[in-house]
């Protein structure tokens, strides 16, 4: 399992989306590294990391390798940050345990409220499907610089090397096995998600959105952060589905202003 570590302070774990990896922390690393000891992972199955075969897709799987990979590198409490699929792995973690979590940063993470992969996920999995996207693998690069380009609220925001930086891991032989393994577990595990959230109630989490996401819908941030005692929800006007890169020093200055509010006692 390849990460990246940084910084210097209380430890706080950075956790990609579907199919990113610690690429997509390039503007966040450097902005917190003075605040905090980072570990930016990549999660087995894309960036670097290896591709084990027919590795368990569920959230609840992607939680014990994390918390797995915490004792590895000695870290028994954290902030966590995750985006995406990986919001929702972070949510999973935090609720396999609670007690390790110190904050949660959550930033358009798939939740049980988002209609737009409960969806699409059951398509996708599908035998039929699956077999027509492995056959066509060694085409899906182009397709996926077209989705990423979608995935930003003005894609002239997009910086030079953004494109080459997610297809060159993309390309590895078995991501795609891993994101179908993924989806095939989707809705399954936004059913044990939600039933989990009571354990995370207590934890201080921040919501972070972009208003133009059309990966997971900004409309659910009211209902994901009525499962919270202490949440707070900003959103980035104009922004797509990756704030962390489409307006860094917002997303870096929001970060930072609530790790260095002071936390209530639990």
């Amino acid at each position: 399992m390849r990460y990246l570590r940084a910084g210097s302070g209380p430890p706080l774990l950075l956790l990609h989306g579907l199919l990113g990896y610690s690429f997509s922390w390039r503007f966040t690393i450097p902005a917190l590294a003075a605040r905090a000891t980072l570990f930016a992972v990549d999660m087995p199955g894309v960036g670097f990391s290896d591709r084990p075969p027919n590795a368990d897709g569920s959230l609840r799987a992607h939680a014990e390798r994390l918390l797995r990979f915490l004792d590895g590198v000695g870290v028994a409490s954290f902030d966590l940050l995750g985006t995406s699929h990986g919001g929702a792995v972070a949510m999973m973690a935090a609720a396999l345990a609670p007690q390790r979590v110190r904050r949660l940063i959550l930033v358009a993470p798939v939740n049980p409220w988002s209609a737009h992969g409960r969806r699409l996920a059951p398509f996708l999995s599908s035998v039929p499907v699956s077999w027509l996207l492995l056959r066509g693998e060694p085409l899906l690069g182009i397709l996926h610089d077209r989705l990423l380009r979608r995935l930003y609220g003005d894609p002239g925001r997009i910086r030079p090397g953004t494109l080459a930086g997610y297809s060159a891991p993309f390309r590895i032989p078995g991501t795609l096995n891993y994101g179908l393994r993924v989806v095939g577990a989707w809705n399954r595990d936004l059913a044990e998600l939600e039933s989990l959230l009571p354990r995370i109630a207590d934890i201080p989490a921040l919501l972070l959105w972009g208003s133009r996401d059309t990966a997971v819908s900004p409309a659910s941030a009211e209902m994901l952060s009525q499962q919270f005692q202490r949440c707070t929800v900003e959103t980035f006007d104009g922004v797509g589905h990756l704030p962390y890169e489409e307006v860094p020093e917002l997303f870096n200055a929001s970060v930072i202003e609530f790790l260095n509010s002071p936390m209530d006692p639990r």
